[in-house]
């Protein structure tokens, strides 16, 4: 192993699991380290603001959602009673435990954590702004920004209204609306349309493009979409707010595309993507360079056009996603200290924690489609898996993408409760090169979930035990 530079002193600005991760395997390697972040302690938005109070809540929406399913087993509760001054008090428990935890970890690697904004002064240091008023300058032989992304907004939503929320606001939980319009039927939107549903309001989604989920296979979706047909009100594909008017308690919305007409909404949620956080920064004072779309330009390494100067996370370009941020300064950081830096995943899972979870990695058939390449296919219905009817939900799909010639693992997509878990076997199947034998070869537990991957691996052979489908050819 590449021993550490002496000499190096690293800054890391933003303190979310990019940052964090990138800070902590510094010190961990020796480096002093600096790392700056706008919270009490590390967590950036992901645990403050997004993906942690997020699926605190999407758990409390699902144990809702199972208590109604159980009916139908023989099994009845009383409607639930919400205590929304208590869930919100459960969530920041949630955050607050873990984010705590970071601050402690952050002392004991001896990581000195400022709690500021930065703004870069030279390709060599940069200043520190604290909320009193007072200024700290730090000096440094490397830099990674990691400030990650904030949420995009949309013209005619004033949002600065508290009638207009994003991600961060919705997820304070200021109230359960009756009418709720959410706009955008990407992850953030289905995702806290599920739980406001959940917790008793009347939601409306409304996507511009043909279909919810944009871009991810259709077979994946459409278990989901069925679901989504009952708890929520309406879903409106290829339909944009034509003109919204903000009365003194609600909202008056026009619609135009394939659906039409006006409707009234008490809250309007915008959950149209996210944008890249450079504002403020001072990158005019050093040589780093963005795309068209605002995201930092990086190389393998996720050094910038600045040298000594790296970025990663959102703010480095797609997938915004934390566990890609966290592999990136991994990689930032083995490159800092003489190792081999290079970010080259053959595959980053990706998750949608709705009910049922939708979870791909590697290629996928939209992908192959779209590009000419071939692939073939081997599917698993869950109505045919032991574990998935005992638990009532038999709605799911597992399949496999594989080359037609070498049967290599190109990707894997999965529906059904849990595929979030499920998704890491495929990840590390493409990532070692596996073929679909090896994941049929490979005993599974059962009954249980899992199994799906090894069935629909077996239905590339047509030898998968619990369907029918003799293989053509």
């Amino acid at each position: 192993m590449a021993e550490t530079p002496e000499g190096v002193r690293l800054a890391v600005i933003g303190a979310g699991p990019g940052g964090y991760a990138a800070a902590f395997l510094a010190a961990d390697y020796g480096l002093p380290v600096t790392l700056i972040g706008a919270d009490e302690n590390p967590g950036g938005v992901c645990l403050y603001r997004g993906c942690i109070p997020s699926k605190a809540l999407l758990h409390l929406a699902k144990v809702i959602d199972e208590s109604e399913a159980a009916a139908s087993w023989g099994v009845t509760f009383e409607k639930p009673r919400i205590d929304l001054d208590r869930v919100r008090a459960w969530k920041n428990e949630v955050v607050g435990k873990l984010t705590g935890g970071l601050g402690d970890l952050s002392k004991r690697r001896k990581v000195q954590y400022l709690r500021g904004t930065a703004r870069f002064e030279g390709a060599r240091s940069l200043s520190v702004a604290f909320d009193n008023g007072n200024t700290e300058r730090v000096d440094f032989t490397h830099a990674i920004i990691a400030t990650g992304s904030s949420p995009a907004v949309i013209p005619g939503f004033d949002p600065d209204s508290p009638r207009v929320w994003d991600s961060t606001s919705a997820l304070d939980l200021p109230e359960v609306p009756p009418r709720l319009l959410v706009i955008g039927c990407g992850y953030i939107g289905l995702e806290l349309g599920s739980v406001y549903a959940a917790l008793g309001s009347k939601v409306t989604v409304v996507e511009m493009l043909d279909s919810i989920l944009p871009g991810v296979d259709g077979d994946l979706v459409r278990p989901l979409e069925r679901k989504l047909q009952k708890s929520f009100a309406a879903i409106h594909t290829a339909t944009k707010v034509k003109e919204s008017f903000e009365q003194d308690e609600d909202f008056q919305v026009t619609f135009e595309g394939a659906y039409s007409g006006t409707e009234t909404f008490d809250r309007v949620l915008v959950a149209v993507g996210r944008k890249p956080l450079t504002k403020g920064l001072g990158l005019d004072a050093v040589r780093v360079s963005t795309n068209e779309r605002g995201f930092i330009q990086v190389n393998p390494s996720r050094e910038t056009t600045e040298p000594g100067i790296y970025a990663i996370g959102d703010v480095a370009g797609e997938p915004l996603l934390a566990h890609k941020a966290t592999h990136e300064g991994r990689a930032a950081v083995e490159a800092i200290t003489g190792r081999h830096g290079v970010f080259e995943p053959q595959a980053i899972p990706a998750v949608i924690f709705t009910d049922p979870e939708i979870a791909w990695a590697g290629l996928t058939e939209t992908e192959a489609k779209r590009s000419g390449k071939k692939v073939e296919v081997g599917r698993f219905p869950w109505a045919a898996s032991g574990r998935s009817i005992t638990l009532g939900r038999t709605d799911g799909v597992t399949k496999v993408i594989v080359d037609p010639e070498s049967k290599r693992v190109l990707g894997v997509g999965i529906c059904g409760p849990g595929a979030g878990e499920l998704i890491a076997e495929a990840v590390l199947a493409i990532e070692m090169g596996a073929t679909a034998q090896d994941l049929d070869l490979t005993i599974h537990p059962h009954p249980t979930l899992s199994e799906t991957i090894m069935e629909a691996a077996a239905a590339i052979y047509g030898t998968s035990t619990h369907i029918h489908r003799p293989r053509r050819g």
